[in-house]
């Protein structure tokens, strides 16, 4: 008769078998998600106009699907995300074949992929806080949640000009997701380069949020991967002890 002791013990072992096997596949993974980054980037920095591009939007629910995968998310929440993930995807479908355009819609997606953007980095962070030592994996993953951010605040930026009358760069400059686009990296990495400046309360209000923000995300991440590469995996107390 079994104790419950070992019959904890499967169930763990295969837990922990599960996370080996995601965390193998960690690298790959992050690959994958930064091709599809690098790809909805590019569709945004041809968009020359504030509409945001259905194929982008398509490329970022793709992206959250992987960082999903990759962070181990608990089975139901992974269940419920790809449903609402793939309606979002079927819905964007349905409305670009049949021609559908709009204040509304665009507002709809910009809003949409603001909220996908969101919960991605943030589940990179939290699996990777649970993660000890520094490796090749870490390093792509803070790499992807940076991109992640800087993405998010330029469809911020873009919902703040869709649904304001006034032109977010004012009449000089052209208003568009690939301007936004621009100007969110150059304000996440505090760069600068003055060619573009926001007019609207709205959009400075942002642009200072994105740099602060950039500023406490590089803090962060340096000190985790300080701290992951001065510290060594835990030894577990069951393993001890059936070494001796």
């Amino acid at each position: 008769m079994s104790t419950p002791l070992q019959t904890r013990r499967p169930v763990a072992a295969h837990a922990a078998g599960r996370r080996a096997l995601r965390g193998r596949h960690g690298v790959p993974g992050y690959v994958a998600a930064l091709v599809l980054l690098t790809l909805s980037y590019w569709l945004c920095a041809v968009q020359r106009t504030t509409n945001p591009s259905p194929s982008a939007f398509l490329l970022i629910l793709a992206t959250v699907a992987v960082v999903f995968h990759i962070t181990a998310v608990r089975a139901v929440i992974q269940h419920v995300a790809w449903i609402v993930l793939a309606t979002a995807g079927v819905a964007t479908i349905v409305a670009t074949l049949v021609g559908a355009e709009g204040r509304i819609l665009d507002v709809m997606f910009s809003a949409a992929s603001i909220a996908a953007l969101l919960v991605a980095p943030a589940a990179i962070v939290a699996h990777q806080a649970r993660r000890r030592g520094f490796n090749l994996e870490a390093l792509m993953a803070t790499i992807t949640a940076y991109l992640l951010v800087g993405m998010l605040f330029t469809f911020v930026f873009n919902l703040v000009s869709l649904v304001s009358s006034a032109p977010m760069f004012g009449d000089g400059s052209e208003d568009s997701l690939s301007n936004q686009l621009f100007f969110s990296f150059t304000t996440l990495t505090t760069t600068g380069y003055g060619n573009l400046a926001p007019v609207t309360s709205g959009s400075q209000a942002v642009a200072v949020a994105e740099a602060i923000t950039g500023q406490l995300f590089l803090i962060t991440a340096v000190a985790r991967i300080m701290r992951g590469s001065s510290l060594r995996p835990a030894t577990r107390p069951d393993s001890r002890q059936e070494a001796s």
